[in-house]
């Protein structure tokens, strides 16, 4: 495997408060790799900045090797990063073959017409979604929302995906169903950043783990051990549980 992303003394402040503290990680390319951590512990801030969403107050981020710090959302998802939120964006009022169109119109690509429709319904299949294509996007039920998301996200031929709580609220079923569409990514060599408290995924889906709180990164490591580290533990549960 070789680097797709670093992050090197990654900072955000917001006036006097700051979210993220010097954080320092890689991705290699194929690697599923759990950010975890309290809430409010700044993962989704950072995604906030992988992605363009916000600009770093300090440090530096690369992908591929090229400087991506502070560059808009726009240009960060041409040179392959695609998201998910934590609340599903959809556009309601079009159909769920048109919010993935939509995604391929300004995509890498900017595909139309057929050639758009057919690839939108080709990412609706790997999602489970192939026959719901003309259903108005806001009929759909919340895991197939989330499927539908995944499926715009794909559109953009991501090679580094970022999901953040994507997994959050779903019943054990639709659990499992979302583990699988994960792994299955991965066997499509994308490479994963997750955002996730359901730790049954995180041990599914993730051999390794970056861990923050308040801001600061605590532990980076193999998952199963990165959970059993006594600061992970203390930062989840407090010191009576050490």
């Amino acid at each position: 495997m070789s680097e797709l992303l670093a992050l090197t003394g990654l900072t955000k402040r917001f006036g006097g408060l700051t979210a993220v503290n010097a954080v320092s990680f890689s991705l290699e390319r194929g690697e599923v790799v759990g950010l975890l951590g309290p809430n409010g512990s700044g993962k989704t801030t950072v995604l906030n900045m992988i992605s363009g969403f916000l600009p770093p107050t300090g440090g530096r981020i690369t992908l591929n090797g090229d400087a991506i710090s502070g560059l808009g959302p726009n240009h960060i998802a041409k040179m392959g990063v695609a998201r998910t939120f934590q609340l599903v964006r959809a556009l309601p009022s079009l159909t769920v073959a048109e919010n993935v169109i939509a995604a391929l119109a300004f995509g890498r690509q900017k595909l139309w017409d057929a050639v758009a429709r057919d690839a939108a319904l080709h990412h609706l299949s790997a999602v489970g979604l192939a026959g719901r294509a003309d259903q108005p996007a806001g009929s759909l039920t919340y895991i197939d929302q989330k499927r539908m998301e995944l499926a715009r996200a794909l559109a953009a031929e991501p090679e580094l995906l970022l999901l953040d709580e994507w997994l959050a609220g779903l019943n054990p079923t639709e659990l499992k169903t979302g583990i699988d569409l994960i792994l299955s990514l991965k066997d499509r060599g994308i490479t994963v950043l997750l955002v996730e408290h359901v730790m049954d995924a995180i041990r599914a889906l993730c051999g390794r783990s970056i861990v923050m709180n308040a801001g600061r990164k605590i532990a980076d490591g193999p998952t199963a051990e990165t959970l059993k580290d006594p600061e992970v533990v203390r930062a989840y549960l407090g010191d009576g549980h050490v």
